[in-house]
């Protein structure tokens, strides 16, 4: 399997060069050349199958000459043995035919461990065979960087640098990230929001010298491993309900588009997904371009739902590049506009392409309130504000009633406690893991928006 740029000027990579360099070399993300199609009879072979034998059969594709597939396994099984869940990520009704998807079972409670678990493996595996180390560098709204620290922290080859945006995560989001005491784990607050964080990494990786020197590697969903991953659980969720003999639809609550994108990948690989909802907060840019074709990014406004506070979407790249025929040219287009003149307007066969597979949905802070107390209240079950986009989403989507919906639950609601607490007048219970957090010592470096600090920062502690 060989990757290219969504922008069409960076070289063309294998696995292991595509997994470490992160961001291409023109700025644009790597996609692969050609999606790998499951037939029906494969995706009906999968149905009762572990995850880890699932996830193995739907990556191997993409790491082809890369990996054996025994190897693959076995990595797969230590990885998701960290899991609370023996399902990984479980599944619960919340109605005639709406499901939870959990995805919050891994070691910081959040959807991004899922990949995230994996990708510090696999960086290992490329290392040693090439005797290299490198700094990864990250941005996070909230989730990415404790999931990053947890699945790098005291590796031998590499340094974890994180960014996130001072003053707007959770506590129990910061305490995961700053708390971690490993040598090679250095957390940065930022003093802006997460977007300024993540054009500092891109500015990072755009800096030819710096990414040569310090070896940059990515952690953010930018990196196709992470995306790659993520794909997994669709598949997964979809061959429980009866897939591929039924269509499934999905509901994500979204904001970077990583995880949504990964869905777009198990449909391009045959599973029957029938539509996606994007739900999202009051930073609602994928809401109103999905509405207008219209892409243009407003000021971060902070919500109740922290991490979906976006509005520079990185993922959203690779569906452009897609819907777009697969045009380097066009995409590349687009990516000048949007850094020229703050924004751009979909060709209308593009958009038309996109709306075919995908609605939205947005839900203020009030709403997200709202939707947490229904969701106690009807279901009996307690949800974080991002998941309560979700549901909300799930539940205004006009699908047909037969098709089944299924909503990631992208954060267990501990992480938020504040939040909930306002919606249903009770905290939720805290895992034993995180009430620990909250007596250790914190260890992060508070810097301006400001590339040359960072930089400098970065280069006396890597190493």
């Amino acid at each position: 399997m060989k990757y290219q740029s969504t922008r069409g000027q960076a070289p063309i990579l294998g696995f292991e060069d595509a997994l470490l360099a992160g961001l291409a070399a023109d700025g644009g993300l790597y996609l692969p050349q050609s999606w790998p199609v499951f037939t029906a009879d494969t995706l009906r072979s999968l149905q009762g199958a572990d995850y880890a034998t699932i996830a193995s059969r739907v990556m191997a594709p993409f790491m082809e000459g890369w990996i054996e597939h025994d190897e693959l396994l076995a990595m797969l099984r230590e990885t998701y043995a960290v899991f609370d869940h023996p399902a990984v990520v479980p599944m619960v009704q919340a109605g005639s035919n709406d499901w939870l998807l959990e995805l919050f079972h891994g070691p910081t409670f959040a959807f991004k461990d899922v990949a995230l678990q994996l990708l510090g493996r696999l960086f290992d595996r490329a290392l040693e065979r090439r005797g290299e180390r490198i700094t990864i560098v990250g941005a996070t709204s909230g989730d990415t960087g404790s999931a990053a620290i947890a699945g790098c922290a005291d590796r031998a080859n590499m340094d974890v640098t994180i960014l996130f945006p001072h003053g707007r995560v959770s506590e129990v989001q910061r305490r995961q990230m700053t708390t971690v005491d490993a040598a090679n784990v250095h957390c940065i607050a930022i003093e802006g929001t997460f977007d300024d964080c993540q054009a500092l990494v891109k500015a990072m990786f755009n800096d030819a010298g710096f990414r040569s020197r310090m070896n940059l590697a990515a952690v953010n969903s930018i990196n196709w491993a992470r995306v790659m991953a993520q794909s997994v659980y669709y598949v997964v969720s979809a061959v429980r309900l009866g897939a591929p003999d039924r269509p499934i639809a999905y509901c994500i609550p979204s904001a970077n588009f990583g995880a949504a994108f990964a869905g777009y990948v198990a449909k391009q690989m045959g599973l029957p997904i029938a539509q996606f909802i994007i739900a999202t907060n009051t930073n609602d840019i994928l809401h109103r371009f999905l509405e207008s074709g219209s892409y243009r990014p407003s000021g971060v406004v902070p919500t109740l739902s922290p991490s979906m506070d976006i509005q520079i979407s990185s993922n959203f790249e690779r569906l452009l590049f897609e819907v777009h025929g697969c045009d380097p040219e066009a995409t590349s287009h687009l990516m000048a506009r949007l850094s020229q003149s703050g924004g751009f307007e979909a060709e209308p066969e593009a958009l038309a392409r996109t709306q075919t597979m995908m609605a939205s949905h947005r839900l203020d802070d009030d709403g997200m309130r709202a939707e947490m107390a229904r969701m106690q209240d009807d279901c009996g079950i307690i949800v974080d504000p991002h998941t309560a986009c979700g549901t909300a989403a799930a539940r205004s989507s006009g699908l047909d009633p037969g098709i089944p919906v299924i909503t990631h639950a992208q954060a267990h609601p501990a992480k938020f406690p504040d939040a909930v607490a306002e919606a249903i007048g009770r905290r939720p219970d805290m895992p034993d893991r995180l009430a620990r957090l909250m007596g250790r010592t914190e260890r992060v470096t508070v810097l301006p928006n400001d590339l040359a600090a960072v930089q400098a920062f970065i280069s006396n502690e890597s190493g």
